[in-house]
């Protein structure tokens, strides 16, 4: 079984969000599915996927506090700027955390630890709306 969508979210403002419901929300097959893997890639090279804590949302703003330090905006060795100052270190950002997920999925839901989220990290101050391509595939449940 295979199953492949374009996922839209709407405009976010810069910061880590928790988009595990979303994405839920918009594959409703995976249920369907008893052993398989979700592959989700950002169509996008400003923004970024990240797995981790969904509890805290001291732990999303930890980590985008994190970026900004060590990806700083202005610095004099960027010289692709014409975008503006946050354009060059989002995509920085988004190399280091990188465009894909790749998970598990067990008896018709995703394989995540307890506290795993799946963040949309968006890196811009107006990125504007995003695209995630989610590609389901796996073994059908029931069988």
């Amino acid at each position: 079984m295979w199953v492949q969508r374009a996922i839209s979210f709407e405009p976010r403002p810069r910061g880590v969000h928790l988009v595990s419901d979303e994405l839920l929300e918009a594959l409703p097959e995976l249920v369907t599915i008893e052993v398989g893997i979700l592959h989700l890639l950002i169509q996008h090279t400003s923004a970024s996927l990240a797995l981790n804590e969904n509890a805290s949302p001291e732990v999303r703003h930890d980590l985008e506090s994190w970026l900004d330090r060590a990806v700083p905006e202005g610095a004099a060795h960027w010289t692709h700027t014409l975008e503006g100052d946050d354009d060059m270190p989002a995509h920085v950002k988004a190399a280091l955390l990188g465009p894909s997920l790749t998970l598990p999925i067990a008896a018709g839901a995703l394989a995540l630890g307890i506290w795993q989220g799946i963040y949309l990290c968006e890196h811009r101050d107006r990125g504007g709306p995003r695209t995630v391509v989610a590609t389901a595939w796996g073994e059908p449940r029931g069988r």
